[in-house]
């Protein structure tokens, strides 16, 4: 199938063969007939997959095709979670648009809003946005959305993860009620099918890959290793292999700070892009990346589904993530557009558990290794308090007295007991408690723009 055969007219062919691409994948195959008929849709695919240009190319079309108002009002609306997805998703549009009288532009916040402002005065066909910036310059009354005719809500899992739902309903009722409606997510869960039955009417299905697949041409590795050793493993993974490239994710802002400045110490050129960083910072580091002139990049969720670098060999979990969702979204910024590419997941003993919780989401079992002088010896347990008395009966942690005290049983709760292969083991009650603890995600940020 060709790109002419969707039913593209010839500016947008032009564009698209300027950029280098001949066949459409399948979520454009799929997903750009639908729209130009003017249908709702509901799509499910995968990152790296093409969906930016599947609801981009038929939308630049549908306005071309109309006849451009005087004032030129914003028509489309393209809504997305963060500064660097929305500054994406504008690139993609205006090269396009090139060949064709349209206007468009992008509006988040970490910058002044007053270049914005008169940009969208001088008019725009096409918006895409961060869901705050966009409220807030709505509530100043510098744009309106009355002649919006089409409405794409893209990475919908992630806007209701970062709790956007109410500022969603918000712009939603800023609407006018006819018009065409495009929902995109990566995953489909419960919640996002209920949101999409307050936007959608009688939708199109659009699904280019399996529910929380992983990119086929994805290789994932999974390292069992000390929590104090990891910083350790990823700088030699990246000496001994001479990676120049490489993307990798950590838990917590302070976290990526930190592991940023430590390979620096270790002569590895590195910048960190999180949410609490200035856009200038966010853009420059991101730049710096895709130019090969800083080598790792190390981010936190809130940028895996911003980063669009080209055959990104390298992705690293240097902590996995409490949502396994998120894991699909990290991984799939490597082995883009069928390139292939390498996911390594950094686990200690605390993690385990996130493993279980992603091989479930996937449906898949995940191979868990050891990188030579990084294993994971008892001597990496937590050591006994000194003056304890160590208790190595075959039966196991029991009490030596033949009348153990009241307390005793209080004593032993929790107790690291030997089994039978060396390694230490904590009590499956200990177990539940602990993992109980951790397995209540974070749902990320409530509120702010990204």
């Amino acid at each position: 199938m060709t790109f002419e055969s969707l039913g593209l007219k010839k500016e947008l062919l032009k564009a698209i063969e300027e950029k280098g691409y001949t066949t459409p994948s399948p979520i454009q195959e799929k997903a750009i007939p639908v729209i130009l008929e003017r249908k709702d849709v509901l799509a499910s695919a995968q990152t790296g997959t093409g969906k930016t240009a599947g609801f981009t190319l038929p939308i630049l079309q549908i306005i071309s095709e109309t006849k451009n108002p005087k004032f030129r009002p914003i028509r489309a609306l393209i809504l997305t979670p963060t500064r660097e997805l929305a500054a994406q998703i504008y690139d993609n549009v205006r090269e396009y648009s090139k060949h064709l009288n349209i206007r468009s532009t992008v509006i988040f916040g970490g910058v002044k809003p007053k270049s914005q402002i008169a940009t969208i005065k001088n008019g725009v066909d096409v918006l895409v946005a961060t869901p705050g910036r966009l409220l807030d310059l709505h509530n100043q009354k510098a744009l309106s959305l009355k002649r919006v005719d089409l409405f794409v809500l893209d990475e919908a899992d992630r806007m209701l993860d970062m709790g956007f739902v109410r500022d969603i309903n918000k712009v939603i009722s800023y609407l006018p009620e006819k018009r065409q409606n495009l929902l995109f997510s990566a995953t489909f869960s419960k919640e996002i099918k209920k949101l999409a039955k307050g936007i959608l009417t009688n939708p199109a299905m659009v699904e280019a890959a399996p529910e929380n697949t992983t990119a086929e041409m994805v290789t994932q590795k999974i390292y069992r290793v000390p929590k104090s050793r990891k910083t350790a493993m990823i700088t030699q993974l990246i000496s001994d292999g001479n990676w120049s490239q490489v993307l990798i994710f950590t838990r917590t802002k302070h976290g990526a700070n930190r592991l940023a400045e430590k390979l620096q110490k270790q002569d590895i050129s590195a910048a960190a892009i999180h949410g609490n960083k200035s856009q200038g910072a966010r853009t420059k580091a991101l730049k710096g990346f895709k130019e090969n002139t800083i080598r790792v990049l190390v981010a936190t969720d809130i940028a895996a589904r911003g980063l669009d670098i080209p055959l990104l060999p390298h992705v690293i979990n240097f902590e996995l993530p409490n949502i396994p969702e998120d894991y699909v979204h990290r991984i799939g910024r490597t082995g883009r557009a069928g390139a292939s590419g390498e996911a390594i997941s950094l686990v200690s003993d605390e993690e385990v558990e996130y493993v279980k919780n992603i091989e479930k989401l996937l449906n898949q079992k995940l191979i868990i290794d050891e990188l030579r002088g990084f294993d994971i010896t008892p001597t990496d347990q937590p050591q006994q308090k000194p003056g304890s008395k160590k208790r190595q009966q075959a039966g196991g942690n029991r009490p030596t007295s033949k009348s153990p005290s009241k307390n005793t049983s209080k004593r032993n709760f929790g107790r690291k007991r030997n089994t039978s292969d060396g390694n230490n083991e904590s009590s499956s009650s200990d177990n539940k408690k602990r993992n109980n603890s951790k397995r209540r995600p974070s749902r990320g940020p409530k509120k702010g723009d990204y």
